[in-house]
């Protein structure tokens, strides 16, 4: 009887072990990389009833699932060209954070099998392929009850075109695309149909992080993020004795700044803008002329504004700065100057801020000299860091960053600084001061509403 009942508990024990065999994602290394892979795709499916531990989609019987609610919003993570064969470094940050923010059906779409080669055109060829088995599983998805409208696709790199093919075969019905840093090499210069386009989704957002190397230029949305310009990320290497972090840490900013939005630590906020130098030149900073609901948010929650987006009709470039490490977030101030020096001067202005505390923060410098003329108002965008609740003092310094030659003055006959990240912050103001070039100036500034003389 001992032995018997010793026997049931062991059967019992290997089952409930059996149960605990959770599905991953397919793990390589650069040896699948140089002999190549054949396609294959698995989907992964984790919800809020099982976050650690997904659950393979059948793919001819995906209704079987257990876990799959189709009265759910269901989002479906790609990711793309896989060199080296490892799982990305982000993708269990944005399997949590993307399930903590919403109760979604998160899919993480697995084709590592197809994606792991160091010939780059294969994994390109294979896009095609991997839409229309994704295509299948959407399928049955529809006939089990689920809305194209309730499904949304974030893809990375060759995984934003993918999510775009999919769009195409439902004709743009599908909720949502999101494409981080979509991939240009093979597809810079391909029509709409060949690439990610904003015809493929309803709403189609797009975060541009490596215009100049790895991803695509020109706009493929409804709404696309150029950040920092859409090139050199601060805080990533700026030459090649840097190894593969050179080649790949601008290319994935776009994912660890959609990964920043979920965190809800700040909001990115972005500027409507024809040209990065226009935004820069602060022409683009008036977020009421773009909307009372203030200028649009990066990441996750940039669909605020689809309606709005969207009934406009048009497509819309949006810049903006960050930082060089999560949460990535600058607090923007527009100083507008007003000088009277009767020669036209070029220079530079860097701004510091303090608060009552005598703790101060100190502002990016542009990388464009502005042009003050005497009777001119100049507007400097300028970001920092971290911000500062109430300004006890603000010092500036003019620079023509010339090593030879005279230092210069800049006569102020009015300055202001306004908060564009919290635009019911007091405008502040200071009047008819002189800047000596190089030598810091500390003041404290008044309200504008008090008329500073």
């Amino acid at each position: 009887m001992l032995r018997l009942c010793f026997f049931i508990c062991l059967i019992y024990w290997v089952k409930s072990d059996e149960k605990k065999i959770c599905p991953e994602f397919t793990d390589l290394n650069i040896g699948n990389a140089l002999s190549g892979t054949e396609l294959q795709v698995q989907l992964l499916l984790y919800t809020r009833e099982n976050p650690n531990c997904s659950e393979r989609l059948i793919e001819h019987n995906v209704t079987a699932s257990e876990y799959l609610n189709t009265s759910k919003k269901t989002v479906f993570v790609i990711h793309g060209f896989r060199p080296t064969g490892s799982p990305p470094a982000w993708l269990g940050d944005m399997q949590k954070l993307l399930l903590s923010s919403e109760d979604i059906n998160l899919i993480i779409v697995d084709w590592n099998r197809g994606a792991t080669t160091l010939i780059y055109i294969n994994a390109v060829e294979n896009c095609r392929k991997v839409a229309e088995i994704l295509k299948n599983y959407v399928d049955q998805m529809l006939v089990g009850g689920a809305s194209l409208d309730s499904m949304h696709m974030i893809g990375v790199s060759l995984g934003a075109h993918i999510a775009g093919f999919v769009g195409q075969k439902y004709n743009g019905k599908l909720g949502r695309i999101t494409g981080l840093d979509p991939a240009g090499p093979l597809f810079t210069g391909e029509p709409p149909e060949g690439r990610l386009d904003h015809t493929d989704a309803q709403f189609v957002d797009v975060i541009h992080s490596d215009t100049d190397v790895l991803g695509f230029k020109k706009p493929l949305g409804t709404i696309d993020f150029y950040p920092n310009g859409g090139m050199d990320q601060p805080g990533c290497p700026k030459t090649f004795f840097s190894g593969l972090t050179y080649f790949k840490c601008d290319h994935q900013r776009s994912v660890f700044l959609f990964l920043s939005s979920l965190k809800g630590r700040c909001n990115i906020m972005t500027y409507p803008c024809e040209s990065y130098l226009d935004y820069k030149r602060g022409k683009c900073v008036d977020c009421e002329a773009f909307h009372p609901m203030s200028c649009p948010v990066l990441g996750y929650h940039a669909d605020r504004w689809k309606k709005l987006l969207i009934s406009s009709g048009s497509q819309m470039k949006a810049y903006f700065d960050t930082s060089d490490k999560d949460p990535f977030c600058m607090y923007n101030y527009l100083l507008d100057i007003t000088t009277w020096n009767k020669s036209i001067r070029r220079g530079f202005i860097k701004v510091k801020i303090t608060d009552y505390s005598g703790n101060t923060v100190e502002s990016k410098m542009n990388s464009e000299a502005s042009t003050f003329q005497q009777y001119t108002r100049v507007r400097i965008l300028t970001g920092f860091d971290e911000d500062i609740e109430k300004i006890a003092k603000i010092s500036l310094t003019f620079s023509t960053k010339t090593l030879i030659g005279p230092k210069y003055k800049l006569r102020i006959l009015q300055m202001k600084l306004k908060s564009l990240n919290n635009p019911e912050k007091l405008e502040l103001c200071r009047c008819d001061f002189v800047l000596m070039e190089n030598t810091e100036l500390t003041f404290k500034p008044i309200p504008c509403t008090e008329r500073a003389t």
